[in-house]
């Protein structure tokens, strides 16, 4: 029995608590007085997170540490001025869909989300290298100080950018692979909701390290399992043990996060009545480590009425005994030792006997003896921590790639039943998935095949980075350049098989998804640093948009910076002769009209704009060269402030 603690709330532990729930990867463990460990927080390690330098004085702790690793911390804090520029030929249903294709370097994607998508995200799957030494490794600059950093991510991508070959040759072997996923991950943490759920698939390389950095990120305590895939069922017969087996490390966000159930498959419920299938549960605790001797209060008699069988061959049963309910039944082992029940007595009456309908009920062995029943409707199951069914070996997904007429494009593509367990586990309705290591885009197809079956309305965001193919791959001589394109053709293909064997469900489903590219920002630098303006070259500047950028293009960068969902719906309307964009319906309005089109007359007329006759513009944004003079752009904060007080005006 716990103790009555009989002091005030301790603030130094809150305080700790608090911090650790901000930054987990902050919290370790010290000792007291007593000599007793306690959990404590890593000084060091908070004025990293909370400093855009390196912070030098690292203490002896229990940790994992690489060398790179405070690099590591230091580029996924570090801005970047970067854009995602849409693209309208290559992505399908770009003005209805709710999904979203991300072409680019994933921690730049990850950063760019970091405002319109923290805590948004239900779940998160990623394939990531394996680190087998073939794999890929993304180059992050770790070197670079954060101003450095910023002021290359103005400028285009240069060839030490791209991907390189992690070979196990290289010095710093896991270390790179190491940076390469902490960062992205600590990213990736705070785009989870607070239930939210990460599924890691990897293999015996790396998991080790993974699950340490994954504890650091996430908190070991909320690590929920490490689920073993049978992925080849022969197994790899070239090494001395044939290995047969992947894993996926699975972490919630919080302790809100949950998983739900699987349906389970065959004849789970065998039995039936007028009330439907039903399955039967033996009452007796077939733990052997529980029985009488351990659980008292579960060893008691439960009484039969041998004369009342119905017609499923069961008998009612009493917790008091008569002349009806006369045969006396006990929980036995298989030996005849004593063992116990799974219920008390109290919830035998409440949910078995007394329930309506009743779900506890006798019935008779073969030998005569008697068995207790619960007469269980449930027709799903908890996961389980060993996944060896044909579904999900690797076949299955180069199986799935030839049904699309995609054989021998897409390279080791994981099942789609795979990903969509873990989905199943995971959303509901119209949770939002995310999977920044996209590859083929498994993770994407297998929402929209679940969306199929279950009538939901999941949306995908899909994050790859454009890896050039092989020149001697079979994709490269079918015409595709890169694993983007690749993997964006899959999602069409898949979207319309998935629709064309669903007729009736189809009509509705998303199957489209909005390409958006990672880019150098669409400002000129003196955007970001006007004190670089010289007076020769001031009229080049009048306007402060790069020439090559379209008007959509700034509407993207305008809908980042105000974190504004990037797949909410896009209307176009001619307001006054100018082009006007609004974003799912008034909560955003963006004119970029330039050369002074702006006027008077049409901030009147986007003032006085009402949604559904009520509803005001929620936010308005202005080219900054739009307006003819500074008059008329005082003139405009004054028309608003009269006609539409509620609306936030900027421009760019």
């Amino acid at each position: 029995m716990d103790k009555l603690k009989l002091h005030s709330k301790n603030i130094t532990d809150e305080n700790i608590a608090k911090l650790a729930e901000l930054f987990p990867n902050c919290l370790t463990e010290a000792r007291n007085e007593a000599g007793e460990l306690k959990p404590a927080i890593d000084f060091d390690l908070l004025r990293q997170e909370l400093s855009d330098h390196l912070v030098e004085g690292p203490q002896e702790r229990y940790q994992l540490n690489w060398p790179g690793k405070t690099e590591a911390l230091l580029a996924a804090n570090a801005p970047i001025a970067k854009t995602l520029r849409p693209c309208r030929e290559e992505s399908k249903d770009f003005d209805k869909t709710g999904n979203l294709f991300i072409e680019g370097d994933n921690l730049e994607a990850l950063k760019l989300l970091q405002e319109n998508y923290m805590g948004k995200i239900k779940a998160i799957y990623i394939d990531p290298p394996y680190n087998t030494g073939k794999d890929f490794i993304y180059p992050d600059n770790f070197a670079e100080s954060s101003q450095e950093y910023l002021l290359e991510s103005q400028q285009k991508d240069q060839e030490g950018n791209k991907l390189i070959t992690n070979t196990e040759s290289n010095g710093r072997f896991h270390s790179d692979w190491l940076s390469m996923m902490y960062s992205r991950l600590k990213l990736a943490r705070n785009l989870l909701q607070d239930d939210g759920v990460i599924f890691i698939s990897l293999d015996d390389n790396e998991i080790s390290n993974l699950r340490n950095i994954c504890n650091e990120i996430f908190g070991a305590d909320n690590f929920l399992s490490q689920i073993i895939i049978q992925s080849n069922k022969r197994g790899q017969t070239y090494k001395e043990i044939a290995k047969c087996h992947e894993y996926i490390l699975v972490y919630y966000k919080s302790d809100f996060s949950s998983l739900g159930e699987l349906e389970k498959e065959g004849k789970s419920l065998p039995f039936s009545d007028k009330l439907g299938a039903y399955d039967l549960w033996e009452l007796r605790n077939r733990n052997p480590k529980f029985g009488r001797h351990n659980r008292p209060n579960l060893f008691y008699p439960i009484f039969i009425d041998p004369d009342s069988k119905d017609d499923e061959g069961l008998y009612p049963i009493s917790l008091t005994q008569d002349e009806k309910f006369r045969v006396e039944c006990l929980p036995k082992n298989s030996t005849g030792d004593d063992s116990c029940w799974r219920w008390g007595k109290h919830k035998v009456i409440r949910e078995g006997i007394n329930a309506s309908p009743q779900t506890l009920f006798a019935k008779q062995k073969r030998d005569g003896g008697w068995n207790i029943y619960e007469k269980s409707r449930k027709s799903t199951t908890k996961a389980k921590s060993i996944w060896s069914d044909t579904k999900v070996i690797s076949e299955q997904g180069t199986v799935e790639s030839g049904k699309l007429n995609m054989s021998g494009l897409l390279e080791f593509p994981k099942p789609i039943e795979l990903v969509k367990r873990c989905l199943q586990l995971s959303t509901s309705e119209d949770d939002v998935v995310l999977d920044f290591f996209a590859g083929s885009s498994t993770t994407a197809h297998s929402v929209i095949q679940l969306n199929s079956e279950d009538n939901g309305a999941r949306k995908f965001i899909m994050v790859q980075i454009a890896q050039e193919c092989d020149k001697k791959s079979d994709a490269f001589k079918s015409g595709y350049e890169t694993i983007a394109e690749i993997s964006k053709e899959r999602i069409r293909r898949a979207g319309e098989k998935i629709k064309e064997e669903n007729p009736l469900i189809g009509q509705n489903l998303d199957i489209g998804f909005r390409v958006l590219k990672v880019d150098d920002s669409n400002m000129k630098d003196v955007y970001y640093s006007p004190d670089q303006l010289s007076q020769d070259s001031l009229f080049d500047h009048a306007d402060n948009v790069k020439e090559d950028r379209t008007s959509e293009d700034l509407l993207f960068q305008v809908l980042l910076d105000w974190g504004v969902e990037l797949s909410l719906p896009i209307e176009k309307k001619e307001i006054c002769g100018q082009e006007v964009y609004f974003v799912d319906n008034n909560a955003l309005a963006a004119c970029f009209s330039k050369n002074g089109e702006v006027t008077e007359e049409l901030c009147k007329e986007l003032a006085s704009f009402r949604y559904m006759d009520e509803l005001p513009i929620t936010k308005m944004v202005f080219r900054d060269a739009g307006f003819a003079s500074d008059n008329i752009k005082i003139n405009a904060e004054q028309i608003f402030k009269e006609l539409s007080p509620p609306t936030i005006l900027k421009t760019i």
